[in-house]
């Protein structure tokens, strides 16, 4: 049986298939020795390698909830200095599901598993993320209304989301995009800056009781409803 390469190397844990397709157009990609190109396909058997080193499939699937402090960055390269797989040292290798901005923090999953990683990074999907936000001005209602009625970002228009007051300085939010530094762009929009950022929500899987810096496997129960939510989005789209 023949797997192209770019689901090969996200099966076995690699990266998402589309940064698969990066790593296959800066040639840094050899099956047999042979510079992989788009749509080579992949025996068992066949020797893969990314940057010389030979990518073997990880039949355990893992998926961990992360409190991510402020400062660590999403990201696997090893050329930045506070990336994420550093910092967790972890005995296995695994990548970061989705960013969050280094000046915030909060969960973030992180797993081997590349088609599930692949189902949750795809927008479409509009997976719920949750986070509280402390910001330097007073929350009123008007503000509340704009955050939840759509802003103009990035040269788009946010989708509606769900807005809530916390307190004088603090509200929570519900959004079902990924625009980069969505949240701080949007109350930099109403002349508010954000001074305190944390993700407490990705779907099912909630921040909890889990300490900054730390994390966890996720429960049985907890990726059981993970992958419901992620089929029952994906056969209504």
């Amino acid at each position: 049986m023949e797997t192209r390469i770019n689901k090969y190397l996200s099966e076995s844990g690699v990266c998402s298939r589309r940064a698969a397709d990066k790593l296959i157009e800066e040639k840094r990609v050899t099956v047999d020795g042979e510079t992989a190109v788009m749509g080579t396909k992949v025996r068992e058997g066949q020797c893969v390698c990314v940057d010389g080193k030979r990518i073997t499939k990880e039949t355990q699937k893992i998926l961990l909830a992360f409190n991510k402090p402020v400062g660590i960055v999403c990201t696997a390269q090893e050329k930045e200095k506070n990336n994420v797989i550093s910092y967790i040292h972890y005995p296995k290798r695994i990548y970061p599901v989705g960013r969050l901005d280094k000046d915030s923090q909060g969960l973030l999953l992180l797993t081997n598993d590349g088609e599930l990683m692949n189902q949750i990074l795809k927008a479409e999907n509009g997976h719920e993320k949750e986070y509280v936000v402390t910001v330097d001005k007073i929350v009123t209602d008007e503000f509340l209304l704009g955050m939840g009625s759509g802003v103009p970002v990035l040269d788009r228009i946010t989708s509606p989301c769900r807005v809530e007051k916390v307190n004088e300085h603090t509200f929570r939010i519900v959004l079902t995009q990924g625009l980069n530094r969505q949240i701080r762009r949007m109350c930099e929009y109403f002349g508010y800056s954000v001074v305190r950022l944390e993700r407490i929500r990705i779907m099912n899987i909630r921040l909890g009781n889990l300490k900054s810096g730390e994390y966890r496997n996720l429960t049985e129960k907890e990726y059981r409803q993970l992958h419901d939510i992620i089929k029952k989005q994906t056969m209504g789209e």
